[in-house]
């Protein structure tokens, strides 16, 4: 089957052709013709097989009819990441450069003048992270009530970053009447207790099993008993026997290793670059293109890079640490083996990591091979089974120094128990001194005299201080005595 027999127009027919593709994918070939029709759609498919295609090339066909308005945007795209949101944006200006679409992009890290006026003058698709959504309807530039066509990409990630929420509360503002489509590499059970509510009568699509990886990837386990150190060491050496690395991702759990990872192969002459959620947009998006095209060779990232790179060059994949989130290593991978091109991804497991190394076989349903790195000690599932999920301390040094200053420095809390031992014994001690007549040290002490506190006279109310000179009633009226009481009085 061609593009041409899913019933796409020809200058349509033509940005693909251009891009390079000729034959579409099974996900591509099964969805695009249900939502052609305005069904609503479920697909699940593993990464890698084209499934931003799925919904933009039936859009860009969908939309080609009809005008946008101010501040109403005709469809809704929403992005976990502001790097998948990019990418569906590239996907967009690659299939629609012979249509007359506007787009936006809203995404945290940009202007809010820029996506104001770009709202301003209406859009066909807008596509949007959750967060920056919310805040611009918040602040009234936009309305969802003409959105007849919402998309919501990577489902799974969104529950795994607490969009869901936010997720529920964009989808009751837009329209009943409207077409719902659902892509994601996993579908996982929450996910589709969603879809109850968001979905009508949806046409499910399932190319593959659930989280299956791409069989165009070839995978290895290196177990390291050690650290963080020995784990360099040990990726450095993996990467030497790799030979040249035309472009590789190297995967961290936390943002601060991603910061130690990349130093550290710069240090040693490696060509890195770091990219995590801390940093700005601007030096992220820098860093993305640096490594696109060929000017950064390793790229040290979070799981922020783990979906929305479709970058088919990438060789190689490295998993500095076991994912937290199983679903998470098919993902990562994911970045290799692309169109069709073969892969490599190597994970690094200390014991540590049995548990998150054991979860992942189970996710996946199928085994990795392990292989031993010359120079490093390796584990069994034996030995970290014996740890009980314990982690192990290394023990604290403590030094002398450390230890003669504890045991010679006074403790400056005093104990209850010692104030009272002390009240009695110097009770005691005076006791004794009175009974053996020690009038001199008695006479010698200053006698404590009681401070009486000086208190103001209260004044009552209606009542006057008492005056030496006689009173006179008419000393009220000034130096005029009124004619009626200079009157006799007539006693009848």
């Amino acid at each position: 089957m061609s593009f041409s027999d899913l019933g796409l127009n020809p200058k349509l027919l033509q940005a693909v052709e251009d891009v390079g593709y000729t034959t579409p994918t099974p996900i591509q070939e099964q969805a695009i013709p249900y939502v052609l029709m305005g069904r609503d759609v479920m697909g699940c498919a593993q990464t890698g097989t084209g499934k931003t295609a799925s919904f933009t090339l039936p859009m860009i066909e969908m939309l080609s009819s009809g005008r946008a308005r101010a501040r109403m945007p005709r469809s809704l795209i929403l992005t976990p990441t502001r790097e998948l949101a990019h990418q569906i944006s590239e996907n967009f200006e690659n299939y629609g450069k012979y249509s007359k679409l506007s787009k936006a992009l809203l995404i945290g890290g940009s202007s809010f003048a820029e996506q104001t006026k770009l709202l301003e003058r209406g859009v066909d698709v807008l596509i949007a992270t959750p967060g920056r959504l919310l805040d611009l309807f918040e602040r009234g530039k936009i309305m969802l009530v003409d959105t007849k066509l919402l998309v919501i990409d990577e489902a799974d990630r969104m529950l795994d970053m607490g969009f869901i929420p936010d997720v529920e509360k964009i989808v009751s503002l837009l329209p009943p009447l409207r077409q719902t489509l659902f892509f994601s590499a996993t579908m996982a059970p929450e996910i589709r207790k969603l879809s109850d509510k968001f979905l009508s009568n949806p046409k499910e699509i399932s190319v593959t099993k659930q989280a299956s990886t791409a069989e165009t990837v070839e995978q290895t386990i290196i177990k390291i008993d050690g650290g963080p150190k020995e784990k360099r060491e040990a990726l450095r050496q993996i990467m030497a026997s790799e030979g040249e690395i035309q472009s590789a991702i190297l995967f961290c759990n936390r943002k601060k290793d991603v910061d130690i990872l990349n130093k550290s192969l710069n240090v040693h002459g490696f060509s890195a670059a770091a990219l995590h959620g801390d940093m700005v947009q601007s030096s992220r998006m820098e860093t993305l293109s640096d490594f696109k095209e060929g000017k950064v060779k390793l790229l040290v990232c979070s799981d922020v890079a783990a979906r929305g790179l479709d970058i088919p060059a990438v060789s190689h994949v490295f998993n500095f640490d076991v994912p937290v989130n199983p679903e998470d290593y098919v993902h990562r991978i994911g970045r290799t083996g692309r169109a069709g091109r073969e892969g490599k991804a190597f994970t690094i497991a200390t014991i540590e990591d049995y548990k998150g190394l054991r979860n992942v076989l189970t996710t996946i349903n199928s085994g990795i091979p392990v292989v031993s790195l010359e120079g490093f000690d390796s584990w069994t599932d034996e030995e970290a089974a014996s740890l009980k999920g314990r982690r192990r301390r290394r023990p604290t040094k403590v030094t002398a120094k450390s230890s003669d200053a504890k045991e010679t420095k006074p403790s400056r809390r005093r104990k209850k128990s010692d104030d009272v031992a002390e009240d009695v014994s110097s009770e005691a001690t005076a006791t004794t001194a009175v009974d053996s007549g020690a009038d001199e040290k008695r006479s010698a002490k200053k006698p404590v005299r009681a401070t009486r506190r000086k208190t103001r006279p209260t004044a009552v109310i209606g009542e006057r201080e008492p005056s030496s000179e006689p009173s006179n009633p008419t000393s009220s009226f000034g130096d005029h005595t009124p004619a009626f009481i200079l009157r006799e009085a007539k006693v009848a």
